[in-house]
């Protein structure tokens, strides 16, 4: 006969593990379906997250500036010297030939034995002569082979700098891709969260920042701030010429600009060169800590380090290119963390 065992139950253990798990599903389920969804952040949220990745992104703008200023000038300067050597070369190689012209008028001419010569010449004195021309030949010859040594002498040191330079301009370049590349990643993590706006937001940013620079130019142009005199008036005239127009990263002129390139465009209006980045027009001039001591037309330099600068435009008001996605206007020298003023 077939046995009919019962079924073996299931452990107690079992059971509780079990029932804790379901329970905690539904526990789960229910949080889940009762959680309210993530809230959206707001447009002055979202605002200050855009103000500062456009803050970072324009620090590495800087730097991305200061590397491509390094690169220009270095391709300059390796232009420069490999004109040196070509131009070295051809010199010792006139040498050479030169030395070798000489060498083979002295084996024409001084192939016999002078003794034997004399004693076979018709005319002692035309041999004396000759002699003479061969003491000169050879002095020549010295002289020459002194040019040659020392003319490769600097053709290798003009080598071997080239050389150098040719390897710092490559880590240049390798630099100036990862800052590029940093400004761009910046930009676009802003843009994404500008695209989470609606338009009826990003219409109320555009407003602000449009009434804001509105009064930022009443302020200045009421202003009775001491005016800008000689070149520094010319600068500040260049830069007022171009209020309006867009910013662009490592752009300096003359239909874009970024924050630099703004204010070294200016002042090459006027005829004065000064460095292409803010950290270095930093050191361009006679430093201004007390904002009461500006001019009209000083430089105005922000942040811990350095990475913006603009005009003092008067009454406490700035003349700037300020950051991606606006253009040169007026803007309060307080939305910034003043510096000091640079008088060029």
């Amino acid at each position: 006969m077939a046995s009919h065992r019962r079924p073996k139950q299931p452990s107690r253990t079992r059971v509780t593990v079990l029932t804790t798990a379901a329970a905690a599903a539904v526990a789960l389920s229910s949080q889940a379906a009762n959680a309210a969804p993530s809230e959206k952040p707001s447009k002055d949220e979202v605002k200050a997250k855009v103000d500062k990745l456009y803050e970072e992104a324009e620090q590495a703008t800087e730097k991305y500036n200061g590397a491509k200023e390094k690169q220009e000038k270095l391709q300059k300067e390796i232009s420069t010297i490999q004109d040196n050597v070509a131009r070295g070369q051809e010199e010792v190689n006139e040498l050479r030939d030169g030395l070798g012209s000489m060498a083979s008028a002295q084996y024409r001419s001084g192939g016999i034995d002078p003794s034997l010569q004399l004693f076979l010449s018709a005319d002692p004195d035309d041999y004396l002569d000759k002699a003479s021309t061969l003491d000169q030949l050879s002095a020549q010859q010295v002289e020459s082979l002194k040019k040659i040594q020392e003319k490769q002498r600097v053709l290798a040191q003009d080598r071997a700098e080239a050389s150098d330079k040719l390897k710092d301009l490559a880590t240049t370049r390798s630099e100036l891709g990862k800052k590029k590349s940093q400004v761009q990643g910046k930009l676009a993590e802003a843009q994404k969260l500008l695209n989470s706006l609606t338009a009826a937001e990003k219409a109320a940013l555009a407003a602000e920042e449009d009434r804001a620079s509105r009064a930022s130019e009443r302020t200045a142009l009421g202003g009775s701030g001491a005016p800008a005199t000689g070149r520094a008036s010319s600068a500040y005239a260049a830069a007022q010429s171009v209020i309006g127009s867009p910013y662009v990263y490592g752009a300096s002129g003359p239909s874009s600009f970024d924050c630099s390139g703004l204010t070294s465009w200016a002042f090459a209006q006027a005829g004065i060169g000064i460095p292409r980045t803010s950290q270095a027009q930093a050191n361009a001039g006679t430093r201004i800590y007390s904002q009461s001591d500006l001019q009209v037309g000083d430089l105005v330099i922000f942040y811990g380090d350095l990475h913006h600068v603009g005009f003092y435009a008067g009454n406490g008001q700035v003349l700037h290119a300020p950051r991606s996605g606006t253009v040169v206007r007026y803007e309060s020298i307080n939305n910034m963390p003043y510096q000091f003023g640079v008088r060029i």
